[in-house]
């Protein structure tokens, strides 16, 4: 009985590591969940693929709950650069939730640019962190 009980962990184990896992997690709470960006991109990374993930997971299991995601850029580019590159961010986190199964129309977009810094400060160390998609709940 033991040899098969480790014969089915072991076979488990394997299945998962030739699907490379998954770090999906569902996150407690939607507010200020934030997925980041590259410099000039609105290209959702695999990191932040699995974050927006884990809030599709969290809004499947929450039927009633609306978001709004924020697109947000560094302080670099003129104000209407920005404002455009924070609307692709917020767009693509979006779109993201959409193919995952949620419905758009509980998921509302805005972009603030440059105009709400995460951080404040210049430099690529502050930078980083204010090339964001933010995600909120909406009462």
């Amino acid at each position: 009985m033991k040899i098969l009980n480790f014969a089915l962990l072991a076979g488990t184990a394997g299945l998962l590591a030739a699907c490379g896992g998954s770090s999906v997690v569902e996150p407690a709470d939607l507010n200020d969940q934030r997925v980041f960006f590259a410099f000039n991109s609105a290209e959702i990374s695999e990191e932040a693929n699995e974050n927006l993930l884990g809030q599709s997971l969290y809004m499947k299991n929450h039927e009633d709950v609306k978001i709004q995601i924020a697109g947000n850029c560094d302080e670099r580019g003129s104000t209407e650069y920005n404002l455009a590159l924070g609307a692709r961010r917020a767009n693509a986190a979006k779109e993201v939730l959409v193919k995952d199964g949620i419905d758009a129309a509980r998921i509302s977009t805005i972009s603030y640019g440059k105009e709400r810094p995460l951080v404040k400060g210049t430099g690529e160390d502050v930078w980083k962190f204010n090339r964001n998609a933010t995600t909120t709940v909406k009462e």
